[in-house]
């Protein structure tokens, strides 16, 4: 009798989690904050999520599991940023004047880094903006990402270190959250609207400017400066007044996204997706754009930690979520990917959703040295493993779930 009150339990445990919003499960939690930190032995990923009738409250530091750093010419390092950011349960379409996605954070990570928009925040001739993966690339870590002024560590870009951008044959997954509570994903959505069509990868509807006289803005009025000539010092898209938005040119609107059926949302919602070219590099606006669909809540914009903006005070009643474990995760090895490989330095490692979680990865030389251990894999997250530092030769990676162990062979070319 014990046992079937305790299966009934778990099943209504199962079918209650099933029901949470994807905005309260979508986290990357971290399982042990003592155990599993990051850059500057700081906890990584997300520390709390907490939820209430309206909203989930997820606490974070803004430091990812991934490695990060160095930063080339970027006096700035990470830091903790103690954020609580307030993600409203149900988003709603803005029919009003729309609020501007400013600098900044605009957005959340599954992992609780920040999400930038493309601009620098610094101007030529007083009014041309600059686009920040143009001026601020060569600052950029290995993950495409690097720290501001007061530490906060964020992309302007796809992080491609979070999830896997080269997996074309996948919608990919939720991998945010912007501030007015619509989901933001990867590069890969499905075909069409409604969830057919196969998987494509999303295209922007930005172009670069036929004028490139830079003497008016987007919308052809004229400046009320005029931009640098372009050259090799200034080339056509390192300034945002550079592109222009065309109606229907690609898949997305002009904030990046649309309204359609995912995964996540079988009955539609409106998403936001990151961009990527055809050679898979960044392609504005890379996040988003403009004005945010939905009305976006107090408590999460601004810059840095001393006017708030991010800081928000929990002042009603929540119920913590935990990212389940599953009763059947050390029955299932580990399904993972490791890119590119052959390398000359970096490897990505990529998990499948399916894979079971606190997975232990340690790699050996050829010779079965224990070179690195990665402690608590979880899936659907990206690790980073630096061979910069190793020698030209064969490596093997093992993955292990307590019960079963894969084993992968990685190879460093010169």
């Amino acid at each position: 009798m014990k046992k079937v009150l305790f299966a009934l339990a778990l099943l209504a445990s199962v079918y209650a989690q099933a029901q949470l919003s994807p905005a309260i499960t979508s986290w990357i939690q971290n399982p042990d904050t003592n155990a599993n930190r990051g850059y500057a032995n700081i906890p990584s990923n997300v520390e709390v999520v907490q939820y209430s009738t309206s909203d989930v409250y997820v606490s974070c530091t803004c430091v990812p599991g991934y490695s990060i750093g160095p930063w080339v010419g970027n006096p700035n390092v990470a830091a903790n940023q103690n954020f609580v950011y307030k993600i409203t349960l149900n988003p709603q379409k803005n029919t009003g004047t729309g609020t501007a996605i400013g600098r900044g954070h605009i957005g959340v990570l599954t992992n609780g880094v920040s999400i930038f928009n493309a601009d620098d925040a610094q101007y030529v001739n007083n009014v041309w903006s600059r686009n920040g993966y143009y001026f601020e690339y060569p600052s950029f870590d290995n993950c495409i990402g690097h720290p501001q002024q007061q530490g906060e560590y964020h992309h302007h870009v796809s992080p491609k270190c979070l999830y896997n951008q080269n997996d074309s044959t996948h919608h990919s997954p939720i991998i945010g959250y912007m501030f007015d509570g619509f989901p933001v994903y990867g590069a890969y959505g499905y075909g069409d609207t409604v969830g057919g069509g196969g998987i494509k990868r999303m295209h922007s509807s930005y172009r670069l400017r036929a004028d490139q006289s830079r003497t008016t803005d987007p919308s052809g009025n004229t400046a009320s400066t005029a931009g640098p000539a372009v050259s090799t010092q200034y080339p056509m898209g390192c300034l945002l007044w550079d592109f222009e938005y065309v109606p229907g040119l690609g898949d997305l609107d002009s904030r990046n996204g649309r309204f359609c059926v995912t995964p996540e949302y079988p009955a539609g919602t409106y998403a936001y997706f990151m961009t990527l070219d055809d050679t898979l590099a960044p392609a504005y606006p890379y996040t988003s754009a403009g004005t945010y669909y939905g009305v976006v809540q107090s408590g999460n914009l601004g810059v840095g930690p001393g006017n708030g903006g991010g800081h928000n005070t929990i002042t009603v009643s929540t119920t913590t979520y935990t990212t389940p474990t599953g009763i059947n995760d050390l029955n299932n090895a580990a399904k993972f990917e490791i890119v590119p490989n052959p390398t000359q330095g970096y490897v990505y490692i990529y998990m499948d959703n399916k894979s079971p979680n606190n997975v232990t990865g340690k790699l050996y030389n050829e010779s079965g040295q224990l070179l690195e251990t990665i402690e608590y894999m979880q899936p659907s997250i990206a690790y980073t493993i630096d061979l910069t530092k190793y020698p030209t030769g064969i490596y093997i990676l093992h993955m292990n779930n307590g019960t079963q162990d894969v084993s992968r062979k990685i190879v460093k070319s010169n």
